[in-house]
């Protein structure tokens, strides 16, 4: 099949996003990369990225910069959903409204963008949908409950949209990253941090906090932790493939330990946590 692009790319300020946007540049892709302040995305528009605001929380946004692509290009090729966050904290404790704030980026602002391009790629009879979700989308760590719910969902509505668009020519890809170095690390131990219930000294879970927060720190400076470069390369491939693979799992280790979930069950996966967070 021909390329699909124009590539809308979401939260291209930095990490993966940026890195997507500038290596799909540089392949000849014809790409709009979006963040909430364009200003951030100075050094994308020099490479020749095409820039516009987009927050994915933002309606009025969203349908705005769905309509820029299409008024110019005719509908938008490739849609990589890349916006997203963490909030961390054990389960009884996390404060759910910043709970709920998240999943209105890290699902319900991805899940709008996508209702937004698709009448277009359907009209065109083409299209394409990366979805960049997480190896925490398929497996899950104390402390990390809520993000992964979120993850978890995008798998689901992958899964769900995968079916249901392949007749119009449309086609649905998850990437799901491992352990990335992109900041997220240092995000997941500030988020905890800022949470005045996990930190007053009170938190029934003070503990596991702390093993948390080392383990994180640990595992982010290992070989294990890989470049933003690393996902960009495999949403290159997911983009040109004739025939894109329905998932893509970006590092040796996110795959080894997707294999253990899978092949070991619950009570091997339980044994292996409590190893990593020493409990």
């Amino acid at each position: 099949m021909t390329s699909p692009d124009p590539v809308l790319i979401t939260g291209c300020s930095s990490g993966i996003g940026e890195a997507t946007a500038l290596m799909l540049v540089r392949a000849g892709h014809t790409v709009y990369a979006t963040a909430r302040r364009p200003e951030t995305l100075a050094d994308l528009e020099i490479a020749g990225a095409r820039i516009l605001a987009l927050d994915v929380t933002d309606e009025e946004s969203m349908a705005a910069a769905v309509k820029t692509v299409e008024d110019e290009q005719g509908s938008v090729g490739t849609l990589v959903n890349n916006a997203g966050y963490g909030e961390y904290g054990p389960v009884e404790e996390t404060d759910l409204a910043r709970v709920r704030t998240m999943f209105e980026t890290n699902v319900f602002g991805l899940s709008r963008l996508t209702q937004l391009v698709l009448p277009g790629m359907r009209r065109a009879g083409r299209g394409r949908v990366v979805n960049i979700s997480s190896m925490g989308g398929r497996i899950v760590f104390p402390v990390g409950g809520y993000y992964h719910a979120s993850k978890y969902a995008v798998e689901a509505i992958s899964d769900a949209l995968r079916v249901e668009v392949k007749p119009f020519g449309i086609d649905v890809v998850v990437v799901e990253p491992g352990l990335i170095r992109t900041g997220f690390e240092g995000r997941v131990n500030e988020g905890i941090a800022s949470d005045a219930g996990l930190t007053s000294g009170q938190s029934a879970y003070a503990e596991l906090l702390a093993k948390s927060e080392k383990a994180t720190a640990d595992s982010y400076s290992t070989r294990l932790a890989v470049g933003p470069d690393s996902v960009a390369k495999v949403v290159l491939k997911a983009v040109e493939a004739d025939r894109p693979r329905t998932r893509y799992v970006v590092t040796p280790a996110a795959r080894a330990m997707i294999a253990l979930r899978k092949l070991g069950g619950d009570r091997v996966w339980d044994t292996f946590v409590r190893a990593q967070f020493k409990l």
